[in-house]
């Protein structure tokens, strides 16, 4: 695939119409996947996932080698999504400071092992808490930088990765809950 990507990249920064399709083909699916998992309705994300793929093509020349291109095409649909968000969306952040204690309460979430669906998640997990915990977690953002690609304060930044977490684990017990009345109803 790395020798297909190097030729396929270097045809489409020649605006080769076909090499551009077969870019789009390798990395739709997954980047509709980052989209989705900001942005809670499908269609926006597709929504964002075209400007992002339109974005790339008309600026292609900017991405260094072929190497690069999927992190650099990853970064333009995160801040599409990000920003596609500030325009169409109220996001409300709890101004809490984060502490040292909070930080004790809530346990890593690296302990479930299940089968774990995002979409499913991310549809649920309010806005607010899904946008910091995408950064610092997959993006792996600073809260420093988080708070200024979001335009809030380091201390909400952490705070809702702290509530995000704490969702998160509250989630999983409850669908630990309903799994166990299941079994138990059996």
């Amino acid at each position: 695939m790395n020798r297909d990507l190097q030729h396929i990249f270097s045809k489409a920064k020649k605006n080769d119409r076909l090499a551009q399709k077969s870019l789009f083909e390798m990395f739709s699916g997954k980047m509709l996947s980052v989209a989705n998992s900001y942005i809670n309705n499908r269609d926006d994300a597709e929504d964002v996932l075209m400007n992002a793929f339109y974005k790339v093509f008309t600026k292609l020349d900017d991405c260094k080698n072929y190497e690069s291109f999927p992190f650099w095409l990853r970064k333009i649909v995160v801040n599409d999504a990000i920003g596609f968000i500030r325009k169409n969306k109220h996001i409300l952040y709890a101004e809490t400071e984060f502490t040292d204690s909070m930080a004790e309460k809530v346990e890593d979430i690296s302990e479930f092992s299940q089968d774990i669906d995002l979409d499913i998640i991310f549809k649920e997990m309010p806005i607010g808490y899904k946008l910091v915990f995408n950064l610092a977690v997959f993006e792996e953002k600073k809260h420093q930088q988080i708070a200024e690609i979001l335009n809030i304060s380091e201390g909400t930044s952490k705070s809702q990765l702290s509530k995000a977490k704490k969702w998160l684990q509250d989630y999983f017990n409850g669908q630990q809950n309903i799994q166990q009345n299941a079994e138990s109803e059996i």
